[in-house]
């Protein structure tokens, strides 16, 4: 599904069916490395799921799309700048298939908002940064595999170091007023999540 989504997306821009499949395999090379635990192919379908539900809301459906898969494509847990260059790498493929200028700031702006998921002025950027938090309101069995692949990507770190980090996150997160910025996602998961993000505190 992802790869059929992908291809139905660059066939709107180009009709270069090689470019289109090396644009995939890159992607698929990235989110399937061995030293990614969460930010994989699986988040992605995640992603995918959540937003085609509500694919009506959506003003521009492409450009969220392209998001989608740019979001991660560059991640190292090393380093504080994955969003920045994920988003200079959105510009670059994108370009490659000329896409419009204006779509290109979008989805640019909606990668660089996953740094924060703060509130944003642009509706699409709340849903996608909503849907990116998503997995904080599954059913605890799967948000605490979340948890523990989000702890195998910074497995360099020992517990007295990742802990209070993590801790400092957990406690980010309950302080809001609301998790989820748009009625939709708050509506479905900002309960569950709170439960989920407080029971992780308490084993921590």
């Amino acid at each position: 599904m992802l790869r059929e989504t992908f291809v139905e997306l660059l066939a709107n821009y180009t009709g270069n069916t090689q470019l289109i499949n090396e644009l995939w395999a890159e992607i698929e090379k990235n989110y399937s490395s061995k030293k990614r635990h969460y930010h994989t192919l699986q988040h992605l379908e995640h992603l995918l799921k959540q937003l085609q539900e509500i694919k009506g809301e959506i003003l521009h459906w492409d450009t969220i799309i392209f998001t989608l898969y740019y979001h991660d494509i560059i991640y190292n847990s090393l380093n504080s700048n994955n969003e920045e260059k994920s988003a200079t790498l959105a510009e670059k493929r994108m370009r490659q298939i000329s896409v419009a200028s204006e779509h290109i700031e979008r989805c640019k702006n909606q990668i660089l908002a996953t740094k924060s998921h703060a509130q944003s002025p642009d509706s699409d950027t709340n849903f996608f940064t909503d849907a990116d938090l998503s997995v904080l309101g599954q059913d605890w069995s799967i948000y605490s595999q979340y948890y523990q692949n989000v702890r195998k990507e910074y497995f360099i770190y020992p517990d007295f170091v990742y802990n209070p980090g993590r801790k400092k996150v957990l406690h980010h997160f309950l302080s809001m007023k609301r998790i989820f910025k748009t009625d939709f996602f708050f509506g479905k998961f900002e309960e569950q999540a709170r439960i989920n993000l407080a029971h992780e505190l308490a084993i921590l």
